[in-house]
């Protein structure tokens, strides 16, 4: 077995093997018997087919197979041996001649290796990183109070349908009667809404339901027929309106207090808009958070500056998503992928300079506050405490659950070791202009 090393650069070897016919020929000699023990060929038993026929059935796949795990085995103990740390796997080179598989030849191949570049970073108080301070303003606060009002409040008996509000209506055509269907103005297409504003029960219009319900699978609910049927059904239809449903919020006392905050929690106004500018301020909190993630990670990437070897980053990337992506999702997704890379090497490179540890406790108050966030976005906001343990606990027995909620303690434990140590620029700053930061 003979290595040859070359380093095209500080992040790039080529390794030649030229793996001779002494390096292969026990490993073949070994796969014959171990096929010729098993081979079940008629006119033979098992064991006892003469080794020329085995050689001329399998030989060549034995031959093929022991060489490439010579190639596997070399490759493996030279990257050891010389404690190389490489990224990804080695890659057969671009302009590695065609194989003759001939039994007694000497082979050579070329590999394509990369190397793990060192990362070096140093933080002080000299490095700062921007920290938005959103502004909590009244608009917003009425804003979180009329939308609470209206989420908590119920659909009444009405004089005359608003753009919001809900008719429950006949619907006739000949003999085709659809009766009590329901109709939210909001999903009357915009064109012909306004004949629907201001109807009061009793009154009658024509209505052609192709325009007034340009989606299909709408129109097919208000007609309780099958989409497939809809081709078939002329559109004109005499719209009787029965009933019409107007949404009134809740209303400021005690029984909204309590479903929205808890019993108990709120027992004023005064304390319901304290609660409100509480929560504004926490969700403010979290998104000023989230972006100061994005601008710490950005600014260690740019002060590491580290150097990846691209061209085989990419080349690895397409070898070992063949079929499932195309060149041109590879191509446009890669500038990305070099970001995660860089960042996922600076994380596990602070994350030992910080000796950062994740426990279990740390662990599964993620997860609760995983299954917190989960039910909020289901309207559910005062879940009991043992219904979310019950909860988290799900989630980090599911292995790819728990490695994702890993992955972001020791990020978050990772950020708040580097914002102990550089200077945060706190800048105020409103929530629109906020959100227009790229």
């Amino acid at each position: 077995m003979d290595i040859k090393e070359n380093r095209t650069d500080d992040l790039n070897i080529e390794l030649t093997l030229t793996i001779a016919k002494d390096d292969y020929a026990d490993r073949k000699k070994k796969r014959l018997n171990d096929y010729r023990r098993k081979a079940d060929i008629k006119g033979f038993r098992r064991g006892m087919v003469p080794m020329s026929l085995v050689e001329r059935i399998y030989g060549q796949s034995a031959l093929v197979d022991s060489v490439n795990d010579a190639i596997s085995e070399s490759l493996n103990g030279y990257i050891n041996e010389h404690k190389l740390h490489v990224m990804g796997e080695p890659l057969p080179s671009e302009d590695q001649p065609q194989v003759e598989w001939k039994d007694g030849n000497d082979f050579t191949f070329t590999f394509d290796i990369a190397l793990t570049p060192e990362v070096k970073l140093e933080l002080s108080k000299e490095d700062e990183i921007l920290y938005y301070n959103i502004t909590v303003k009244d608009e917003a606060k009425k804003e979180m109070k009329d939308n609470l009002l209206r989420q908590y409040g119920s659909l009444e008996d009405g004089d005359a349908a608003g753009e919001d509000d809900f008719l429950i209506a006949d619907f006739e055509q000949g003999d085709m009667k659809i009766e009590g269907t329901y109709v939210a103005l909001r999903n009357v297409d915009e064109s012909v809404r306004s004949s629907f504003v201001g109807l009061k029960p009793g009154d009658s219009i024509d209505v052609d339901v192709n325009r007034a319900f340009t989606n299909e699978t709408d129109r097919a609910s208000l007609l309780k027929v099958k989409k497939e049927e809809l081709a078939g059904i002329q559109p004109v239809f005499r719209m009787t309106v029965k009933t019409v449903k107007t949404f009134k919020p809740a209303e400021l006392n005690q029984d909204t207090f309590d479903r929205i905050f808890g019993e108990g929690a709120v027992k004023s106004e005064e304390e319901f808009d304290k609660k409100i500018a509480d929560r504004l301020a926490a969700e403010y909190a979290q998104e000023s958070e989230f972006r100061f993630s994005k601008d710490a990670k950005d600014y260690l990437i740019n002060k590491a500056g580290i150097s990846l070897p691209e061209k085989f980053l990419k080349r690895w990337i397409t070898v070992t998503n063949e079929g499932k992506f195309t060149q041109e999702e590879i191509d446009r997704e890669f500038p990305s992928f070099l970001n995660d890379f860089r960042w996922q090497m600076i994380r596990g490179f602070l994350a030992e300079k910080y000796a950062v540890k994740v426990e279990d406790a740390d662990m599964f108050s993620a997860a609760k506050s995983f299954a917190a966030y989960q039910f909020a976005m289901y309207g559910l906001a005062n879940v009991p405490d043992e219904q979310l343990e019950t909860y988290a606990k799900s989630v980090l027995a599911n292995d790819k659950e728990r490695g994702r909620i890993y992955d972001q303690v020791e990020e978050q434990k990772v950020l708040n070791a580097v914002r102990a140590d550089v200077t945060l620029k706190n800048k105020k700053i409103s929530v629109e202009k906020f959100r227009e930061l790229k």
